[in-house]
């Protein structure tokens, strides 16, 4: 049984997650952390880590950025595992997480899906022999019409991971109106699409000549982020100190 602190529980990926663990006899929420009022839980909710007083092996967190040093405080001081599902981390905040995760065990993933982490796999696998036969790399994803950034941070975790496999030798392009030239081929186009209700949709596109290879991902609901988070909540239990992601999750 893994003890779980959810912190964000009354946002919609914590609904979403304690939904999903009321249904799941290897894990248990025993606090969460909100500073939101008015969702009746059936676990005591605190509006800071620093509140909590039940034992936990891993705390999740969907929530802000903000309040970081505080997280990473409780997971060192407790010896608390932490899953870090927020995106928007600035570099120093990444510094910070680096730096912790030298005491404690810490996962973080731009996006907990199990399919997006296995895409990445794939990734890993073809991209050097795709751009080494002289196919062109773009990346297109798609959200809903409220999502403030862009492009996503599912989109530059998909560009790292095939930038890494090409010895970080490609630039990344995200807008080609301001000027006139053809494309180079060290390059990543990222496009960003906002309409709608899009959960998301990430798409990966190898361009060559006379033939294109396509991976793509689409996301119908919330509930696939919760499961891996979940999921990622019980590989993380009882690990040493280090930093840990979503492709160690699913081996």
């Amino acid at each position: 049984m893994v003890r779980i602190i959810m912190r964000g529980c009354n946002g919609k990926m914590g609904r979403n997650i304690t939904d999903l663990v009321k249904a799941d006899s290897e894990a248990e929420i025993v606090a969460g952390i909100d500073f939101f009022d008015g969702v009746k839980n059936d676990y005591p909710v605190y509006k800071s880590m620093g509140e909590v007083k039940e034992e936990a092996d891993v705390v999740i967190d969907f929530a802000s950025p903000d309040m970081l040093d505080d997280l990473l405080e409780y997971g060192i001081a407790n010896n608390v595992a932490l899953v870090l599902c927020t995106t928007g981390y600035s570099l120093d905040d990444l510094d910070k997480i680096n730096e912790a995760s030298k005491k404690v065990a810490i996962l973080r993933s731009a996006n907990m899906s199990v399919g997006i982490n296995t895409m990445m796999k794939v990734l890993e696998t073809v991209s050097a022999v795709l751009a080494d036969a002289g196919f062109d790399i773009e990346i297109v994803e798609k959200h809903h019409n409220q999502k403030l950034d862009a492009p996503s941070g599912t989109a530059l975790a998909l560009a790292d991971t095939i930038n890494e496999c090409l010895d970080d030798e490609y630039t990344y392009t995200y807008d080609r109106s301001d000027k006139r030239e053809k494309r180079p081929k060290k390059e990543i186009g990222l496009s960003a699409v906002r309409g709608g209700t899009i959960v998301g949709e990430h798409e990966i596109i190898f361009a060559g000549t006379d033939e294109v290879l396509e991976f793509k991902h689409t996301a119908y609901s919330k509930v696939i982020f919760g499961k891996g988070a979940i999921q990622a909540a019980k590989f993380l239990k009882g690990k040493e100190a280090g930093m840990y992601n979503m492709r160690q999750v699913i081996g």
